[in-house]
């Protein structure tokens, strides 16, 4: 389908006062069909192809470790593909974003795709800040199926209410995150809520500081997740605070430093 033939995601979601209280109280909240089926239909195609032509990995999932096994992740489609582009560009998602965080506008970070095959692993506990040099409080990740999935695809788990302290752990997705962060929703009595049953266009929101997970893919059927990442408009680039941070500081914030606002050409404004 031709570009400009795509649907163009501009139209309004609603969203409503208590699915913006539950995100604030627990770190995340579930909407559903912030694309229609039909509108996630239409991108399916150019995301998974533009998966295809630029996943590197090609490892048998035996011969991977726990972060390889848990999805075939490719970075910032948006620069490589213009359909996707429109996806990630998309003012309907960029509002629903705003509106969460309570902020004017949002700026983009990066998108990214999750792929977990079928066979694939479970992506252990960890909070997505521990890689972002911003304020994470104040960044949020859309992540939506663009096929239906059950739990048994790969669904997503949050730890309810642990992004109020910010960062818990410096420890990358890994079997050590797994087990740090088994251990401190133990002994907070966080309440975890489990993955639920979605259909393509469904999406969650959380902060960048919530705790999530994902199970392994137990199906036959590949789970195809596009994620989009935005910041309020704004922010301040931080001292990296460890490798990651500086790795994606010269990524996704290319040409800033440490104490420039986060405005980088790769970071536009999309909200209206």
């Amino acid at each position: 389908m031709p570009t400009d033939l795509l649907p163009a995601l501009t139209t309004a979601y609603p969203v409503s006062d208590d699915a913006v209280a539950a995100y604030r109280t627990n770190g995340h909240v579930r909407l559903t069909q912030v694309a229609t089926q039909d509108e996630a239909a239409a991108y399916r195609g150019p995301v998974a192809a533009t998966v295809e032509r630029l996943s590197t990995e090609t490892r048998p999932l035996a011969e991977r470790d726990s972060y390889g096994m848990a999805f075939l992740q490719v970075m910032n489609l948006w620069r490589h593909d213009e359909a996707v582009a429109r996806f990630v560009m998309a003012t309907r998602f960029a509002d629903v974003a705003a509106r969460l965080l309570g902020v004017p506008r949002v700026r983009l970070y990066h998108d990214q795709a999750l792929f977990k095959e079928p066979g694939g692993g479970y992506t252990p506990w960890h909070q997505d800040a521990m890689y972002w040099p911003l304020d994470g409080s104040r960044c949020l990740t859309m992540w939506m199926p663009l096929v239906d999935i059950t739990p048994a695809h790969g669904g997503l788990a949050f730890a309810s209410g642990s992004h109020v302290d910010g960062p818990l752990s410096d420890i990358g997705i890994s079997d050590a995150s797994e087990e740090h962060f088994d251990g401190l929703v133990s002994e907070r009595g966080l309440v975890v809520d489990e993955p639920v049953a979605m259909r393509a266009g469904d999406a969650s929101f959380h902060s960048g500081w919530t705790v999530h997970k994902a199970l392994g893919n137990s199906s036959s059927r590949m789970r195809e997740v596009m994620t989009v990442i935005w910041f309020a408009d704004g922010l301040s680039v931080l001292e990296p605070a460890n490798p990651a941070q500086a790795n994606d500081l010269a990524s996704w914030l290319p040409g800033l430093a440490p104490g420039d606002v986060a405005a980088s050409p790769a970071n536009p404004v999309l909200t209206r």
